[in-house]
């Protein structure tokens, strides 16, 4: 009797967890996107920047906006030089914002204008379950 109930569980959880992902695979997915959307904005592709945002960036300021923002902040910077991964947080909840699944993710970036710059870039899972960028700040 023990054994089937052992069996029993064990079965249920193979099939309820992976539909329940992990931290770590919402670090990792939020890292992969934080990636690719900062490959735009390395290549001063700021409008592509913002298409790829998530919802609730492109809500929070126009594409035009957006633009003129990243390119009085990024152009003095000059080149990206290295970026270095410092941390990665995952979160249910951040200031002035919807509960949601958040991942808070620095990294120490060298510019060719600026040494020893973080950069942070919020990510969140948008409702078609994708992960992507709803904040970057520059320090």
């Amino acid at each position: 009797m023990l054994r089937a109930i052992a069996v029993a569980i064990s079965t249920f959880f193979l099939l309820v967890m992976p539909a329940y992902p992990t931290e770590g695979e919402a670090v990792s997915k939020s890292q992969e996107a934080a990636s690719a959307w900062l490959a735009l904005t390395d290549t001063g592709k700021y409008a592509q920047s913002w298409d790829a945002a998530a919802l609730s960036f492109k809500t929070a300021i126009t594409k035009s906006d957006w633009e003129k923002a990243l390119e009085s902040v990024r152009s003095p910077l000059g080149t990206m030089k290295s970026r270095k991964l410092k941390t990665a947080t995952f979160t249910l909840t951040l200031p002035d914002a919807p509960a949601g699944e958040y991942v808070v993710i620095q990294y120490s970036t060298d510019f060719e204008n600026k040494a020893s710059a973080i950069e942070t870039v919020t990510t969140t899972l948008d409702k078609d379950g994708f992960w992507r960028v709803s904040g970057y700040f520059i320090k």
